[in-house]
């Protein structure tokens, strides 16, 4: 029987001196002294470090022992003379008796795993390599935080009594929003499946079904162009539903677990249930965005009435937002300068109009002239902006001014440092509205085709289109979009009717929808659902600021797998398969 008893390089201690351990891990640090040799052992558990003594089978394999290979150690734990207090294994060492080599690798490695400077490496060779970067600390530890995230929400949601199904991956293309990925079939010349944006309509189909609770770990795929906070291609969430369910019933979930994995995984302070709600028109309104960072103290207000008889021409027949950043008489005119260059550059603002209040409630600097003291008591009044403060006003078309507002508002809660500290902040934002105008002028679904309107039929046949409010909600937290949801519209005819104001015909909807059509039309039960997105939940959690450092196997910016070399051309013989002529200029 083997004498080793095998264990991990993270776990020997002070109590194990004198035992016989079998060690299998990565060289990190290989130090040879001559005399005798040290090397950092590294598995997933921790670093244990092992003493090669000048011995004539170890010669042999010392020019192999490179850093990053693998190999396995047998050998004998002894106090060690100069401990370590920084390292769990620190007062302990292992004296090798036998040295294998499992994995040899190159002598020359494309970056240092574990450098302190990893970052600073170009992306896309870090990408490449990826297999190589997952060993880094801190990339593997946010690897198996989301594996514990996932089991956390599984348990949570089975607590709660939800079943976990599974829904079609090759599915029907459907309106969610986004371009579909197409997969052609070789069995139907000239059809397509389309990889599901969201299983919205199969779980639809499972309340229609008579479950009344169901959940799954979805993935999800939208040919949508990278973001920090959007991966390309595809993306994994919480997705659930439930029968005989109203909008407060979904919140109670989404407050009932979505704190308890932020609480269970983070250090920093995370909001309880119920959480702020806001409506859309309120958001924008406040924070030129319908995804706010509550962390962020600061607040848009409408000035446009104080404006209405000036003769400064910038603000003239203009929507006039503004944001007073209270008690920074340090403020001078360069970080105004730097903020209307933002403000042009980057949100296409054609300017960014700035005044100070001084220590006498005084306007001076920028626009100030064109200010009245009565325009200024007006704006005082609306801000409750106070002496030694600034104030940033921004002057445009309804839509683009609140947009613009937004941006400014943001900036400058990360230039002022104005951002609470450790916490997560959330927010639902309700009463979304039930459409929009798209860039060509037609009515469209502002967000999910298939929610219920707020009224109902009559609101449909009665109200302008734009007016209409759904029940329609996201989670936001810290300036994320967390989650959507919405109560779902289950009426035939009501469902017929709002395709009918985006421009579907009720053949439109038998065709492209005819699945959920057909079953409304059997005794189907009122639902609602949402779904919290994992990979950003991960991304809050883990502190990380893209979606790259929480997936295991990330694409780049150009939505390339530079890994796995995908997307890449195929043979002819496949696309005959399947059909498919090219139509490419060389």
């Amino acid at each position: 029987m083997n004498k080793y008893r095998t264990k991990n390089c993270g776990e020997l201690r002070k109590e194990d001196i004198g035992s016989e351990v079998k060690l299998a891990g990565w060289i990190g640090k290989n130090r040879n002294l001559g005399a005798m040799a040290f090397i950092d052992l590294r598995d997933e558990f921790g670093i244990t470090q092992i003493v090669m003594e000048n011995r004539p089978e170890f010669e042999e394999i010392k020019p192999d022992l490179n850093t990053e290979s693998c190999i396995m150690v047998e050998g004998s734990v002894v106090e060690r003379a100069n401990k370590n207090p920084k390292m769990p294994t620190g007062d302990i060492e292992v004296l090798a008796n036998n040295i294998t080599i499992l994995g040899k690798c190159k002598n020359v490695l494309p970056f240092e795993t574990n450098s302190e400077n990893l970052a600073n490496v170009r992306e896309d060779l870090r990408l490449e390599y990826r297999f190589l970067e997952l060993r880094n600390e801190h990339i593997h530890n946010n690897i198996l935080l989301r594996s514990n995230i996932i089991k956390t929400l599984r348990n949570k949601m089975d607590e709660l009594g939800f079943y976990e199904i599974q829904t079609p991956i090759l599915a029907n293309s459907s309106p969610e929003g986004a371009r579909d990925f197409l997969v052609p079939s070789r069995i139907h010349p000239g059809e397509f499946y389309a990889l599901p944006q969201a299983p919205q309509q199969f779980k639809q189909l499972l309340m229609v079904g008579g479950f009344n609770k169901y959940y799954q770990i979805a993935p999800c795929f939208r040919d949508e162009d990278p973001r920090a906070d959007r991966a390309p291609g595809e993306f994994y969430q919480l997705d659930f539903e439930m029968s005989f369910a109203t909008q407060e019933d979904v919140f109670e979930v989404i407050e009932t677990v979505v704190p308890e994995v932020f609480e269970k995984f983070s250090s920093w302070k995370v909001d309880k249930g119920p959480f702020v709600r806001i409506p859309y028109k309120e958001a924008m309104e406040k924070y030129g965005i319908d995804k706010p960072d509550l962390r962020n103290p600061l607040i848009i207000e409408d000035v446009t009435s104080v404006f209405e008889q000036t003769e400064f021409k910038a603000f003239q027949n203009k929507t006039v937002k503004v944001i007073v950043v209270n008690k920074r008489p340090e403020l001078g005119r360069k970080f105004f300068d730097n903020m209307s260059e933002f403000a042009v550059n980057e949100l296409g603002a054609k300017g960014l109009a700035w005044v100070k209040l001084d220590s006498e409630g005084n306007l001076n600097g920028g626009i100030s002239k064109f200010i009245s003291e009565d325009q200024k008591q007006k704006i005082c009044d609306i801000t409750n902006a106070r002496p030694e403060s600034a104030m940033f006003f921004i002057a445009d078309e309804f839509s683009t001014a609140q947009k613009i507002a937004g941006g400014v508002r943001i900036e400058l809660g990360n230039r002022l440092d104005l951002l609470e500290k450790d916490v997560y902040r959330f927010c639902f934002i309700v009463d979304f509205p039930m459409y929009e105008l798209s860039e060509d002028g037609k009515i469209d679904f502002n967000h999910n085709p298939f929610s219920m309107p707020q009224g109902g039929i009559k609101a449909l046949e009665e109200k302008d289109p734009l007016e209409i409010l759904a029940y329609q909600y996201d989670l936001v937290c810290n300036g994320y979009e967390m989650a959507s949801g919405a109560v779902r519209n289950h009426d035939p005819e009501l469902m017929v009717k709002a395709f009918e104001i985006a421009g579907y015909t009720k053949k439109d909807v038998e065709e492209r929808f005819g699945a959920l059509f057909n079953a409304f039309q059997y005794g189907t039960p009122p639902h609602a659902g949402a779904a919290p997105g994992l990979d950003r939940m991960v991304m809050l959690i883990a502190g990380e600021d893209n979606l790259r450092g929480v997936i295991a196997f990330p694409k780049n910016k150009k939505a390339r797998d530079l890994l796995m070399r995908a997307p890449s051309k195929v043979g002819e013989e496949q696309l005959k398969d399947v059909h498919i002529k090219l139509d490419i200029e060389e």
